[in-house]
């Protein structure tokens, strides 16, 4: 009789225990290739060869992060998004005009993006540094 009372209530706790599991399980593996770090990067543009070395830090879905290209020069990274594998960001070239719209694909230690200017295109990498 006691057996009887007691099973509905052991397979409900068995359910939620399997039900929780589960949870974890697929939460643990839709976790996304991370930006974070610094990473040296390349790009061909029609204003010649630009190098740089980056530095990335995701917050949520925020990316914020520099652009070192060496004398003094700092750009920052403006409107960063991270979304799973996916990165787009603004540059502004030392106030000028010209503004860079990147975006790119984080897949282990390399990005492979494409950056739009002034209605022109330019495929980019990085590879990370650290």
């Amino acid at each position: 009789m006691v057996r009887q009372r007691f099973q509905p209530l052991f397979l409900s706790l068995l359910f939620l225990l399997s039900t929780l599991s589960a949870c974890a399980t697929s939460t643990s593996s839709t976790a996304s290739p991370t930006a974070d770090g610094i990473w040296d990067f390349t790009m061909s543009s029609p204003f010649g060869a630009v190098n740089a070395v980056v530095t990335l830090d995701t917050s949520g879905d925020a990316l914020v992060g520099t652009f070192d290209l060496g004398n003094g020069r700092l750009w920052a990274i403006e409107e960063g998004v991270a979304s799973t594998n996916e990165i787009t960001f603004r540059i502004d070239r030392d106030g000028s005009p010209m503004v860079y719209d990147m975006s790119g694909t984080v897949n282990g230690a390399t990005i492979v993006g494409i950056a739009r200017a002034m209605g022109a295109e330019a495929p980019w990498s990085m590879t990370r540094k650290d």
